[in-house]
């Protein structure tokens, strides 16, 4: 195994076990047997490390990615399909629920998860919207998946957390529809 490759393996296991704050440089080195400075020459600090191994875990924007081919008519069920399909895999779930649960409770992750979001998630759709609005549509797509996702495989709360996928699908679809769309929707008079 390359050196790049066993720093990637062991942040992954230092951080997801430890959390981001918690973690020392110094031990993912010894982990990985390597020299510190390895981590640095290829990320750069810490935080590119974390991002880098995000990616590894998450891989949130080719989730997004892979969804965006094929009919634009059905975009909010491949996107919701490949987002619960990617939280339901045995092994990247529970790896993406500890990660997320620490995020929650570690300022540092939790930055580093917002700005995955925000510059990969939320940027890769919006390219893809193109349009009026892209980023807003995208962003607010972003929230009611990240929704969804805090409610049915962080908190499990019913009746999303025993839901059929496919059935959820249906049912969030109509929503996410309307967010990515690009037709602004009348104003709710103001009370």
């Amino acid at each position: 195994m390359q050196a790049r490759e066993q720093i990637l393996q062991a942040a992954r296991r230092q951080f997801l076990a430890s959390g981001y704050r918690r973690v020392t440089l110094r031990a993912i080195a010894a982990d990985a047997g390597v020299d510190s400075a390895l981590i640095s020459y290829y990320f750069g600090s810490k935080r590119g490390l974390f991002a880098a191994v995000m990616q590894l875990i998450v891989g949130p924007p080719d989730v997004i990615r892979h969804s965006l081919s094929g009919d634009p008519a059905h975009l909010p069920e491949r996107i919701l399909g490949h987002v619960l399909a990617t939280w339901e895999d045995p092994d990247r779930g529970a790896r993406l629920v500890a990660l997320y649960r620490r995020a929650g409770s570690d300022a540092d992750a939790n930055r580093l998860v917002r700005e995955l979001i925000e510059g990969e998630v939320v940027k890769v759709l919006a390219e893809h919207l193109g349009g009026a609005h892209a980023s807003a549509r995208a962003g607010v797509a972003a929230s009611q998946i990240a929704g969804l996702v805090f409610m049915r495989y962080i908190l499990q709360a019913e009746p999303l957390a025993s839901m059929g996928r496919r059935e959820l699908v249906d049912r969030a679809a109509p929503a996410l529809r309307v967010a990515l769309s690009p037709q602004r929707l009348g104003r709710l008079p103001r009370s």
